[in-house]
Parts: structure tokens; sequence; C-alpha cells
């Protein structure tokens, strides 16, 4: 990783209030601080297409009532009986940019100053959301002008993740890193939050707000993350806080340099050796982790990108909610992932099994969605309750699966070199599968919403499927520690 000699210019002019006489502890959480705005606004900046869905395309029933204040006939070339079809490819185009950036920045990020290079991901992305929104304050209506300012947003929005997760990296030890990271992790809901409720707020103004806004916060944001975040604790004269520990682009600790005898780290007394791209897909669980990803990444990112748009057009108690609403109350779907990742994150602690525990959210969240698409419209609570628990069972197993297969890494003798390589295909084919759970929701939701919750339970069925042989040797492992022991009855 490049590191720059000095410190930041900000903490360099406030050296009186944030300079390196502060101790490290408060520089820690300056850091976890500042790369959780910077990240959640990453994020914020991604809810306005979901938000705007249904006022660009044109409304399900003319002669419906609708209490709000849009009269509006959709937005070409995203109108007529299409365009579903239309928004569903303008997802796919972010996020198979996004997908296929995110390879390429943590290898740019390793080259040069990962401040600057995180501050032009920023002011990037902040650009080309705002371009979006011009296109209603210059009445543009060129479908391929949309496709382009989202590939482009996309790969400028792929510098963030690596970015940050590399700086917690630099400045975290190993002491409760998992708490940490799975506390700081909620960024991304967080910023969808924000996200929702900002972009539902100025949609009254016109839908062009709802770019402008959360794009110009990110580059206010990106203002705040150049002066003052530090990348790493020996620019301000600290030593490490703990053992290097490589990332993967998820922020989750892979496994631990370990140390010889002699008290140098192995990965420095003996060559490290990269491995193959085929090589590591042959090695153990990496494809099934890899492909349960990308069905649970499918739907996460299908309610992501189309919740908003469902709960606006079914509507709640016979009434169809105003634009604004709908994506306020889409937020609470974000609010269970942030519950539900943190308590997968302590029951699988609690059962030191990673493999059980996703199978068990994997599990509970089939019927909670096919309760949720029958009872969701009938009342108001049934709508929060039910949308609250899919949020909590669907994005619960999203981080665990990334736990729990850096867990199983950890425990092989391997080179530490083909984590990396092996991460990268497990996250990269989880993106994969973000951007096609979208773009097939686009044009099945034109037969009927049940044809999409039907894709969606079979995303998920098939992704515990995957999981079912890993769970197998999970609960023989604890058998033969004498524990879970009433599993005998059935393996």
């Amino acid at each position: 990783m490049a590191l720059t000699d000095a410190p930041p210019p900000g903490l360099r002019i406030f050296s009186g209030f944030l300079g390196s006489q502060r101790t490290i502890l408060f520089h820690q959480f300056l850091v976890l601080f500042l790369t959780f705005i910077a990240y959640a606004s990453f994020h914020a900046s991604r809810k306005p297409p979901s938000i705007v869905k249904s006022i660009l395309t044109s409304p399900v029933n003319q002669t419906e009532t609708i209490l709000s204040f849009d009269h509006s006939t959709g937005w070409p070339p995203f109108d007529g009986p299409t365009g579903p079809h239309r928004l569903g490819e303008l997802d796919l185009s972010f996020l198979l940019s996004y997908a296929v950036g995110m390879y390429f920045a943590g290898h740019i990020g390793d080259s040069i100053d990962l401040r600057i290079f995180l501050t032009i991901g920023m002011i990037g992305s902040g650009i080309f959301v705002l371009l979006f929104g011009l296109g209603y304050f210059l009445d543009l209506h060129s479908f391929l002008f949309f496709i382009v300012v989202q590939i482009l947003c996309g790969l400028f929005q792929s510098i963030g993740w690596p970015c940050v997760v590399a700086i917690v990296g630099n400045w975290c030890g190993k002491e409760r890193r998992g708490l940490i990271m799975g506390i700081w992790s909620s960024n991304t809901s967080v910023g969808n939050i924000i996200g929702s409720v900002i972009a539902s707020s100025v949609l009254v103004f016109g839908w062009g707000w709802s770019f402008v806004v959360p794009g110009a916060l990110m580059i206010i944001v990106a203002g705040i993350i150049f002066p003052f975040l530090a990348i790493h604790p020996e620019i301000l004269g600290f030593e490490l806080p703990g053992k290097n520990v490589e990332m993967n682009i998820e922020g989750v600790p892979l496994v631990d340099s370990e140390t010889s005898k002699d008290g140098i780290p192995e990965s420095e007394s003996e060559p490290l050796v990269a491995i193959g791209f085929i090589d590591a897909w042959r090695l153990p669980h990496v494809a099934t982790y890899a492909f349960c990803l990308f069905f649970s990444k499918l739907v996460a990112y299908t309610f992501l990108y189309w919740l908003p748009f469902y709960i606006r057009h079914t509507g709640v108690s016979g009434v169809h909610l105003s634009h604004k609403r709908a994506g306020i109350l889409s937020a609470i779907f974000d609010i269970g992932g942030v519950v539900g990742g943190i308590s997968a994150g302590f029951i699988s602690d609690t059962l030191e099994s990673h493999g059980v525990t996703s199978f068990i959210f994997l599990s509970l969240s089939i019927p909670t969605l096919i309760f949720y698409r029958l009872y969701g419209n009938t009342s108001m609570v049934a709508n929060l309750v039910l949308m609250f628990a899919s949020g909590l069972l669907v994005n619960g197993p999203y981080s665990l699966i990334v736990t729990a297969v850096s867990a199983d890494l950890g425990s092989q003798s391997m080179n530490a070199r083909a984590l990396a390589t092996v991460t990268a295909i497990i996250d990269g084919t989880g993106s994969v599968g973000a951007a096609v759970g979208p773009l097939l929701a686009g044009y099945i939701s034109t037969r009927g919403w049940n044809s999409v919750f039907f894709m969606l339970i079979v995303s998920i069925f098939i992704a515990a499927c995957l999981l079912v042989h890993v769970v197998i040797r999970e609960i023989r492992a604890k058998m033969n520690q004498g524990r879970w022991l009433f599993f005998s009855f059935f393996i």
C-alpha cells in the first residue's frame, strides 16, 4: 500500500485539536467515523433510482385515486408498458460496471494514496449522480444518456468499498475486530435509510432533486474526508495497533499473519506464490459460497432497487401511497438489515457455526417473503412488521457468508496470497447476482408481482441448498466434539 509521509492537511492545520498528541484511540474513532460517513454517502447516492421508479414509469391505472401530489404520466423513455424493462436495464448497467470496477479498484488503491483515491471516487460518483438528476431539468429523454451516466457512476462507486476497508484494516488491531467491523459495516444500511429519506422528501419538487441533493451531499462529504482522513497510523507517528490482516473487499479479516519461532511473520520469512485463478476456484467451498452469495445478493439488491416501486404500486389497506411515503416506508427494510447483520453475527458466534446460522436465516426468509407478499398489504402494521422481518432475514446471511468463507480459509494451510483471489471470486460473483436480480425484476414485474416473489423465493431456496453440505460438515464436527448430539437421529 502506498503511504504518504505527511499527515492530511486538515490534521496539520488543526494540530492543536486533532494532532498526533491525541491518543491512537482518538484517531481510531476518527477514522471509523470518517470512513463510516464516507461509505454511507456512497449508499445514500444509490437509493434515488429506486425512489423515482414509480414516477418515471406510467401509472399502473390512470383511474386510481392516488393520495399524492403526483399526476404525471411517466418520463420517456421509461414510460409505457416497457418502462420497467428499461429501468431494469438501467440497474444492470450500473451494477455490472460496479462489479467489474471492484476487481480493479483494490489494485489501483495499492499504488496510490488511498485518501486521494477515495476522494476521487466520491467526487466522481457525486458528479454522475448529479448528471442523472440534470436529465430532469434539461428535459433529456435519451436512454443512451442515462445508461452512460450509470455505467460511469458504477465505476466511480466501485472505488469506495476497497478504500474504506483497507483504511479501517490499517487502524484496527486484532482485538474485537469482528465486533468493530460488524457495527461499522452497518454504514451500508444507514446510507440506504438516509438516501431513502432524502430522495423521498425532495421528490415533491421534481424527481431530479432526488438525485441532485444526494449527489451534492456526497461531494460535500468528500470535502470533509480529504483534509482529515489519515490512511495509516504511521503517518501520525503511531505504531500499528495489531498484526496486519488481509482483508477481503467486504471488509472481513481473512487470516492473521502467522509468526514463526524466530518472531518473524511467515509471510516475510517465506516467499509467497500467488495462486492461479482456476486453482482458486477448486479450493474447498469456494465455488459453493460464491454461488450462494450470487443468489443471496440477487434477492437483497432486488429489494434495494425495487421495494419503493412495489410499495407504491400495490398499496396498503387498499390505499396507494404517495411516492414520498412509499420511499420512506421502504427504509424499514434497511433498518431490519442493520438488526439482522448484528443479530446474525451474535448468533453465529454463540453457535460457533457460520454455515448453520446462514442456513437458518435463509430458510426462515422463505416463509417470511411468502407472508409479506400475501399479507403485507392488508394493514400498515402487517406491512411494517413483515418488511422489517424480511430485511432482517434477507440481509443477515450476506455478511455471514463472507465471514464463514473467511473462517474456512483461515483454517486451511494455504498460501495467503490466494485469499485475495478467492475473495475476489466470491464477492465478484455475488455482485453479478446483484446486477441480475434487479434486471429480472424489471422484466418479470410486468407479468405480476407474484412472479417476482416466486423468483426471489427460488433464489433463496437455491442459496440455502448450496449450503447443505457445509451445514452437514459443521454439524458432524460438533457431534465429534460431543455437542449437538440430538442431530445423530438425522445425520
